[in-house]
């Protein structure tokens, strides 16, 4: 019957595996997590590891942009002190899309303001801390090949999607 479940892409901090840049998780809480096992097959993904970054790691956010700049070669993926990191992040998400697409995946549940991973909100490139509008490297990959993205804060909003389509 899993079979039959739609697969969604989702962060493996997400799932509580210690993969963020400073070797924590963002584990979401147990019932969520069960509700989201319930309606999806889970497809974990970190593309900062997929693209050979290692953990932990210096934190890192896109100077010049967001990450549809990246993709223009507009903006780059860079450390504070100014390491440029924007082929790992570029790798990471090609294998991060190559793995949705693999397992069919229309949805996906990825981290919110992560450089890779945020679908409204990034880190402006200064480390200070503060947001803007924008998405990271792997997610505007994704939506660009149709994949819906979600955020942690989004996990009600995306169960009700799936209620919907059963």
């Amino acid at each position: 019957m899993s079979t039959n479940k739609p697969a969604l892409l989702i962060s493996a901090c997400l799932l509580g595996e210690a993969v963020r840049y400073d070797g924590q998780a963002k584990g979401q809480a147990p019932d969520q997590l069960a509700a989201l096992a319930e309606r999806f097959r889970l497809i974990p993904t970190c593309p900062e590891c997929a693209g050979g970054l290692p953990i932990p790691r210096p934190a890192a956010e896109i100077s010049g942009g967001d990450g549809s700049d990246v993709w223009q070669g507009k903006a780059k993926v860079v450390t504070a002190d100014g390491q440029d990191l924007t082929t790992a992040f570029t790798n990471g998400a090609e294998h991060s899309l190559g793995l949705a697409q693999q397992h069919g995946c229309q949805l996906a549940l990825l981290k919110a303001n992560s450089p890779s991973c945020g679908n409204r909100h990034i880190y402006d490139g200064s480390f200070t801390g503060q947001l803007q509008p924008g998405e990271g490297v792997s997610s505007s990959l994704l939506r660009q090949h149709t994949i819906r993205i979600f955020n942690e804060e989004e996990i009600s909003s995306l169960l009700e999607l799936a209620a919907r389509k059963t």
